[in-house]
């Protein structure tokens, strides 16, 4: 398929996981794909793999907290290509303690990597992106913003404040034709979540998921996509849960 053929994607968070499964579709729809991500390894890796399926894309290892960092990665990747239609926004720290135990430097970090990041990102889509074409900037948020999680304090404020900048910015950026959604994952047993995460914590969240079984990287992927795509046209400020249904029944 080819729904995003010949547009530009930005993709935060791109080295594992759900960034990463999010940076292969679009690569896979036809989109060239700037993977961004902290560790040089996992964003070089991600943009090999693509390229071994005859798609382009490009590695960016920065810290999308620093501002400078990301805009200039922009920059960089719409110097090549000549335009910016896509920012998909997945970087996170996360870090699981008692409210008690938290740090100011944790705090700080997690707050610039997981919530300011994605205003030095929307900056980025105003600089780039065509006035008359728009485009399309998709976060990542989670059913911490809206159920009470014990020990994930700061993570949930982080994820609540996306959901409500994602909101903000639809608003905001609706004239400049710039739709700005957000996916809500469920539980996605992925690499770095499985090191904070028991076989048994999995399981009992997959008995209470209705669906009755847990989510993947590519099922968020393709939310993604179509959230990207054509078919998503009078779509924004919309928080799309693809989460088998656990938030509804009241799991986390």
């Amino acid at each position: 398929m080819s729904r995003l053929k010949g547009q530009v994607a930005f993709v935060t968070g791109a080295g594992r996981g759900i960034g990463r499964a999010i940076a292969l579709a679009f690569a896979g729809e036809g989109a060239i794909v700037g993977v961004a991500e902290i560790d040089r390894a996992t964003a070089q890796a991600t943009a090999s793999e693509i390229e071994h399926s005859s798609r382009t894309a490009r590695a960016f290892p920065i810290d999308v907290s620093r501002r400078d960092d990301l805009l200039h990665a922009v920059d960089q990747l719409v110097s090549e290509f000549g335009r910016l239609d896509i920012v998909s926004n997945n970087a996170i720290l996360f870090r699981r303690e008692p409210v008690s135990e938290v740090r100011q430097d944790t705090c700080e970090k997690m707050i610039a990597v997981g919530l300011e990041s994605l205003i030095w990102s929307a900056q980025a889509a105003l600089r780039h992106m065509d006035p008359e074409l728009g485009g399309v900037i998709i976060n990542n948020t989670s059913p911490a913003a809206e159920l009470g999680v014990a020990g994930s304090a700061v993570y949930s404020a982080i994820k609540g404040g996306v959901s409500s900048l994602t909101r903000s910015l639809a608003v905001e950026l609706g004239p400049r034709r710039i739709r700005v959604n957000a996916v809500c994952p469920g539980t996605v047993p992925t690499p770095g979540a499985r090191q904070m995460n028991s076989d048994a914590i999995y399981e009992a969240r997959r008995q209470r998921t209705p669906l009755g079984r847990l989510g993947t990287p590519e099922d968020i992927a393709a939310a993604a996509v179509f959230l990207a795509s054509a078919e998503a046209s009078f779509i924004t400020a919309a928080v799309l849960h693809i989460d088998g249904g656990i938030t509804i029944s009241g799991g986390a």
